[in-house]
Parts: structure tokens; sequence; C-alpha cells
């Protein structure tokens, strides 16, 4: 997978396509997008475009001890750290999915937490949380619903998209939930 500038036609290529989850058999947080961009497809890498603030927001929220790229993604079990997605196919948008999609990726989410010791699910995008987890008064914060034993916690959306949160918002609501994942 490379790390540099997607071109248009690597883009196009990227739709549909799905990348890996960076997993570890026991996390303190797992953190879960909604579905790949194509440039995170196009990359391989989460969180990949630029103009994302998921990595920033960590960093600066206390999760890492410094601002790690996308290509980095790799070193996040060894802080405890994990990512996946809702769905699974890479989108240009995520309006694109349906709610099957986001409520199948549900299912699928809650198993591959089930089958490891994950303390927190933090789902990133208020939005596609309602959809997927049929809570539809749900708010980014703590959740009162658990995954087996695994606590969940939602989380604005990092991307440059979200006019309704500037980067010192997403810090914020970032190191609400790492001080109740780590005190």
């Amino acid at each position: 997978m490379s790390t540099a500038r997607p071109t248009p036609a690597d883009l196009e290529r990227a739709r549909d396509a799905t990348i890996p989850d960076v997993l570890a058999p026991s996390l303190d947080v797992l953190f879960c997008g909604i579905n790949p961009g194509l440039w995170s497809a196009a990359t391989g890498h989460h969180f990949a475009r630029p103009g994302n603030r998921f990595w920033p927001a960590l960093h600066r929220s206390g999760f890492t001890p410094r601002q790690l790229r996308p290509d980095e993604q790799d070193e996040l079990p060894a802080y405890g750290l994990g990512v996946t997605n809702l769905a699974a196919r890479a989108t240009a948008r995520a309006g694109e999915l349906t709610g099957d999609e986001l409520h199948a990726g549900r299912a699928a989410l809650e198993r591959k937490v089930r089958r490891r010791r994950i303390g927190w699910l933090a789902v990133v995008g208020v939005t596609a949380y309602r959809v997927a987890f049929a809570d539809r008064d749900a708010a980014v914060g703590w959740q009162p619903r658990r995954v087996g034993r695994t606590r969940v916690w939602v989380l604005p959306n990092p991307s440059g998209l979200n006019a309704h949160y500037q980067l010192d918002d997403l810090v914020d609501e970032f190191a609400r939930l790492r001080t109740r994942v780590r005190g």
C-alpha cells in the first residue's frame, strides 16, 4: 500500500474496496469509523485523507505520545488502540451507504468485539451510530448499551467535512473518552 498521493484514477479504482482492521487480542479502545473513504482505500490506511482530524485529535487528547501518520496505524495496538469500520466498502461519502449496510456492519462489529477483550468501543460518527444501533436519540459521549462486556462511546466524525466540530472541539471529546479509559 502506497503512502503517495492517490491520483483520480487510483481513487476511482478504490471504490468498494476494503482495508484491513488494526486489531489486537486485547485493546483499551477500538475506534470504529463509518467506512473507508476512497483516499483511505487507495492508500490502505484508516483516516488517511488530508484534512481528516482523527490523528491530530488522537494525539492532542493524550491517546498517543506523538501524532501518528495514517501509514503508522499499525503502531496503535502498542498504545492499546485499534481501528475498524461499521461498513467495510469504500465510498466517496458515507452518505452513499444504506441503512441496511450499517445494520449489517453493526452485527459484524459486535461479533468482532465479542471475540476480543476490548474495554471501549468508540464509534466515530453519531449519525451513523444512530442508524446502525437503532438509537435515534444517541448523543456524543458515553452510551448506556454494551457489546458483551465492552462499554460504548460515541465520538464526532473527524472528517474535515464535519463543520459542527472544530479540531479543538474534537480534541475535547476524544479527551473525555481518554479520561474514562485511563483516568
